[in-house]
């Protein structure tokens, strides 16, 4: 064999373990595109839609008249573990998103952030000490209305960047795709079925809880309104997935034209 041919043979083999060594400690596919794509006006608009939704959740929980089922049962996985709400938050978010992956569908930017930064947001706000709980119940009332009304907003918001849904949404998704069920389906009974098990831990469940229940998707709606989003005609859950499905949500200009989100 001459030296040029083991010189070639040597370069190959590094080249394939190289490129072995890029496959193996590289980002997931589905997500590498977005890190890289995500304008810094989209960033800034996902991030400050993930703070006011770990805000809407605290004024939700500080009002004393019942959280959301979600929040119900991360409260009540905080009351028996050595893990802060915030923390179980995101626990529980690793896991839905794991799952969801699993399951088929990879999670967009915007699912990886919803993972990390709602439970740590709500530990900071929490732990600032700026909404103590009321005293008297027209304030309760004040924090319930609020976090209602900050959900929607923040949901518009999030949603309006165009870099994937929210962990539960994406295993919502991939439930209804597993199972052939509606999607409206596996949301009430995941849904019901966290919700049961938060208030057997001791979540706060209430009045509020029921009224978030009603009124949240109106308030979704409002905030979709306000950022100019449009369903279109495919179901909500797997429109928020963004950019990891063919679909996205779409944003209609002034005139009436629809451009992507």
């Amino acid at each position: 064999m001459g030296s040029a041919e083991r010189q070639g043979r040597s370069l190959a083999g590094h080249r394939c373990e190289h490129q072995r060594a890029r496959g193996r400690y590289a980002l997931p596919q589905a997500i590498r595109p977005l890190l890289f794509t995500a304008r810094p006006r989209q960033l800034a608009t996902l991030i400050a839609g993930l703070f006011l939704f770990a805000l809407g959740v605290v004024l939700g929980l500080q009002s004393g008249l019942g959280a959301i089922s979600w929040t119900v049962f991360h409260e009540g996985l905080a009351r028996h573990t050595p893990l802060t709400i915030g923390q179980a938050t995101i626990v529980t978010s690793v896991v839905m998103v794991g799952a969801s992956w699993v399951a088929g569908t990879p999670p967009g930017l915007g699912t990886l952030l919803n993972m990390l930064l709602v439970g740590l947001f709500m530990d900071l706000i929490l732990w600032s000490g700026l909404i103590d709980r009321p005293e008297n119940w027209p304030g309760e009332w004040a924090l319930l209305v609020s976090s209602i009304a900050v959900l929607g907003v923040a949901t518009g918001m999030y949603i309006s960047a165009g870099l994937g849904a929210g962990p539960r949404d994406s295993f919502n998704l991939a439930l209804s795709r597993r199972t052939g069920w509606p999607i409206g389906l596996t949301r009430w009974l995941l849904e019901t079925t966290v919700l049961g098990i938060g208030i057997l831990l001791g979540g706060s469940f209430g009045v509020g809880t029921i009224l978030a229940a009603l009124l949240i998707g109106p308030a979704v709606g409002l905030g979709f309104r306000l950022f100019r989003l449009e369903p279109g005609g495919e179901s909500t859950g797997e429109r928020q997935i963004g950019h990891t499905e063919s679909s996205e949500w779409t944003r209609a200009d002034s005139s009436g034209a629809e451009e992507r989100a």
